[in-house]
């Protein structure tokens, strides 16, 4: 695959992952933390906050492999 076009479909991948990740945190945190104290609703928050990275670097990782470019 090019290295420009891995690198566009990797940034859409990555926007689209951000959004959808973001989205459904929010309502299993909603959904579930309901009666819980405020420190369980921060520390979800806090560590769902944080794990979106992992994956992030993973697409963003296979952006950057790739073949020699073409010349």
């Amino acid at each position: 695959m090019v290295p420009s076009f891995r690198k566009f479909v990797g940034m859409v991948m990555l926007v689209v992952f951000v959004v959808v990740y973001a989205l459904i945190a929010m309502v299993i945190g909603d959904m579930t933390l309901q009666q819980s104290s405020t420190l369980v609703r921060f520390a979800y928050f806090a560590v769902a906050g944080l794990i979106w990275v992992i994956p992030a670097g993973a697409i963003i990782w296979w952006m950057e492999k790739g073949g020699k470019p073409r010349t």
